[in-house]
């Protein structure tokens, strides 16, 4: 759809920042691919800021060039990728932010587009995966993590960023059976915290796994989850707070940012129907502000593989 001489991808001083400099559309009929911004915080259980995820990633993508050497694919040649902004979410309302995600990213995928979502806290993903399932029916999900987000509840609430894949799977949007995370870590609260995953079969490659294995292992063990829809759920504390500080609530050990490309480019060949990239938090980046480059990049990858697709 673009190329380096098009004047959308030229940075131009008093322009309004976009994910990797594309066109803002909304017009989504003209669309392969929607970037959507969600700045939703309301979910976090610690550290507030990621509303602000979206804002960063797209100052930090301006230095995306249109290029995948690995991948050898210029997705912007074989899609229409746009930013289409962000939903309009309600800051002092999670059920009313909700209705306005499902709302927002249905009308993407009622018009054939696929959804990128940029959070935002991972409790934006329960909203996104009813979206998703209303067309694709229960998908099978990849989601990289330090933490399960399967528990039942926090402070009473059945909603929150550690609870999406819990209602996701009771709501039957998930195929849990072909769920597998990637990255888990760190303390919990005991050891019935897996109970939900063995009673409904989520499979878990802890960081350790992936540390004694390689990332090649890795990306070998979720290509059983191909022949059917998969939708990818990214929450950037999966990456060790070494390189990506700025998150909500971060765990250490996890993966570099090396590990975390290679084993996002193992979902190569996958079905791929939908991604969010979430739990980016600003406020807590280093110098550079690492984080949100770093997801930045990942952004590219989704974008690259959703081009390889076609």
């Amino acid at each position: 759809m673009h190329t380096p001489r098009d004047p959308f991808r030229s940075p131009r001083f008093g322009q309004i920042a976009t994910f990797m400099l594309l066109p803002h559309v909304r017009e989504v009929a003209e669309l392969d691919v929607a970037l959507i911004g969600v700045p939703y915080d309301g979910g976090s259980s610690y550290r507030t800021g990621a509303r602000f995820g979206p804002r960063a990633v797209r100052e930090q993508s301006s230095l995306i060039r249109p290029w995948h050497p690995v991948l050898k694919v210029h997705p912007f040649e074989r899609l229409r990728v746009a930013d289409y902004g962000d939903i309009d979410v309600v800051p002092i309302s999670i059920e009313r932010t909700y209705e306005e995600i499902e709302r927002g990213v249905q009308r993407v995928v009622e018009a054939g587009a696929v959804p990128v979502c940029v959070g935002g806290d991972h409790s934006i993903t329960l909203p996104i995966l009813r979206a998703i399932a209303r067309r694709h029916g229960p998908v099978r999900v990849v989601h990289f993590d330090a933490h399960p987000d399967t528990w039942d509840e926090y402070f009473g609430s059945k909603y929150f960023h550690g609870t999406p894949f819990r209602r996701a799977i009771e709501e039957g949007l998930i195929d849990s059976r072909r769920m597998i995370q990637v990255g888990i870590r760190g303390p919990l609260y005991g050891p019935e915290d897996f109970a939900f995953h063995e009673a409904h079969g989520l499979e878990v490659i802890r960081i350790e796994t992936v540390k004694e294995q390689g990332t090649a292992w890795v990306a070998r063990k979720l290509a059983r989850l191909a022949g059917g829809p998969v939708y990818c759920s990214f929450d950037i504390d999966c990456v060790d707070p070494a390189y990506a500080p700025a998150t909500g609530t971060p765990e250490v050990g996890g993966l570099s940012s090396y590990e975390a490309l290679a084993i996002v480019r193992g979902l190569q060949g996958l079905q791929l129907i939908g991604c969010d990239l979430v739990e980016v938090s600003p406020p807590y980046d280093g110098p550079g502000q690492i984080t949100s480059l770093l997801a930045a990049n990942l952004l590219f990858e989704f974008v690259s593989l959703l081009a390889l697709a076609r």
